[in-house]
């Protein structure tokens, strides 16, 4: 089954359920989550390690493995929190939460976001906090302290991983925070993610390996990131990358 399928056909039965499909946990919280992630087993992990919502109290009524998708999941199903991944074909987490803006704002019933992502990079973790986002854990946290950031962000709090919540700070609790990076906002997430990989030194076959993607695509996205911050080969790039602390 493929992806998207799997993602669309989770959608439509839990819209067809509405929001009052499952009983609580253990100690009667309930939450609706839907899972966005492009790794299927990932996802199917997570849905193990926190889907059992006798429980748990977690629900995952939907899930979607790119841009397209998540927004579509999510507009169908209007889940209580979305478990996001930074880093999306279509154009990354940032764009999954600028497309469901709306539904963040909503008066009633608003739809929380937590960040979970393997990337630990102050850049992406800045840019979906300023998406909208409530909160970035990593995939190195334990199930049972998902499952309590999850309650805590549907219930409005901030949460992050120790380390990551330091760049929060740095970025929004000082009137000196940096300025946005324009030329670095030019990238999609994943031409960042070439960039990064690029600059400590792995060669195009090692990247491809480690995204999941092709020697071709890699090219690709090397070629766009030259081209849009006007450089002309990796060693320029790599210095480029280094001034700004992203390597």
């Amino acid at each position: 089954m493929s992806d998207a399928t799997e993602a669309n056909g989770t959608a439509g039965a839990a819209g067809a359920g509405g929001s009052g499909a499952a009983d609580g946990g253990e100690d009667g919280r309930h939450v609706r989550v839907v899972l966005v992630d492009d790794h299927r087993m990932f996802r199917t992990g997570v849905q193990a390690e926190i889907g059992q919502t006798a429980e748990t109290g977690v629900e995952v009524v939907g899930e979607a493995a790119d841009v397209d998708q998540a927004v579509s999941v999510i507009t169908a199903t209007r889940p209580e929190v979305v478990l996001l991944d930074v880093h999306l074909p279509g154009g990354g987490g940032v764009e999954v939460l600028r497309r469901c803006a709306p539904l963040t704002a909503a008066a009633e019933q608003p739809v929380r976001f937590l960040a979970l992502s393997v990337s630990d990079a102050a850049e992406d973790v800045i840019g979906v906090i300023r998406g909208g986002a409530r909160g970035y854990v990593t995939k190195t946290i334990t199930g049972a302290d998902l499952v309590d950031s999850i309650f805590r962000v549907q219930e409005g709090d901030a949460v992050f991983s120790p380390r990551l919540a330091g760049f929060v700070l740095d970025a929004f609790a000082s009137t000196d925070a940096p300025p946005v990076d324009e030329d670095l906002d030019r990238l999609t997430q994943r031409e960042r993610e070439v960039l990064r990989l690029i600059a400590r030194g792995y060669a195009y076959k090692e990247i491809a390996k480690q995204l999941f993607i092709s020697v071709k695509t890699v090219e690709s996205h090397v070629s766009a990131v030259l081209r849009k911050l006007q450089l002309s080969n990796r060693h320029e790039l790599t210095r480029w990358a280094t001034a700004r602390r992203l390597v």
